[in-house]
C-alpha cells in the first residue's frame, strides 16, 4: 500500500479529519484499478463493463467517532473526488443491515459501507450478489 500510495499519479483514498485528527478513510478509484472486484465472479456478474465507474471499497472510522457522520462525510468526498477526475459513475457494495440477523452489527461488518449511507448520497440500487450485498451506483 505505501509502493501504491508513494508512486499513485491519483491518490487511492481519502481522510477524514476532526480537529486535525484523522479519524476515518475510504479507498476510492477507477473500478479496473481493484482486482478484489474486477476478479469477483459474483460481482462479475452483475456489473457492466464500463472504463469510466470509479468504486468505492472501503471504509475505517475510528470507534470514537462511528455514528457520527464520517462515513457519509467520505462517501460524499469520494463521489465529488471520482468526478473531479472524470468518473462517469461511483459504485459501491454496501451492506443491507437490514437483513442481517445479528442484533447488533459491528463496524468490521460494515466496512463496505451501509445501503442506508449510500441511498442517502444518492446511490441507487443496481443489482445484489447476495441478499444483504447490493451493488449502488450514482451517476455523474
Amino acid at each position: 500500500m505505501r509502493r501504491e500510495i508513494t508512486h499513485a499519479a491519483v491518490p487511492p483514498g481519502l481522510l477524514a479529519y476532526v480537529e486535525n485528527q484523522p479519524v476515518g478513510w475510504t479507498r476510492v478509484g477507477p473500478r479496473s484499478d481493484f482486482p478484489r472486484v474486477t476478479g469477483n465472479r459474483a460481482l462479475a456478474r452483475v456489473l457492466i463493463d464500463d472504463p469510466g465507474v470509479w468504486w468505492v471499497t472501503c471504509f475505517a472510522v475510528d470507534s470514537r467517532h462511528r455514528r457520527s457522520g464520517v462515513g457519509s462525510a467520505l462517501l460524499e468526498a469520494a463521489v465529488e473526488f471520482a468526478r473531479g477526475h472524470g468518473a462517469t459513475a461511483v459504485e459501491g457494495h454496501p451492506v443491507d443491515v437490514a437483513g442481517l440477523t445479528a442484533a447488533r452489527v459491528g463496524g468490521s461488518a460494515v466496512f463496505t459501507g451501509t445501503v442506508a449511507m449510500f441511498s442517502a448520497a444518492g446511490f441507487t440500487e443496481v443489482a445484489r450478489t447476495y441478499p444483504t450485498r447490493p451493488v449502488m451506483r450514482l451517476l455523474l
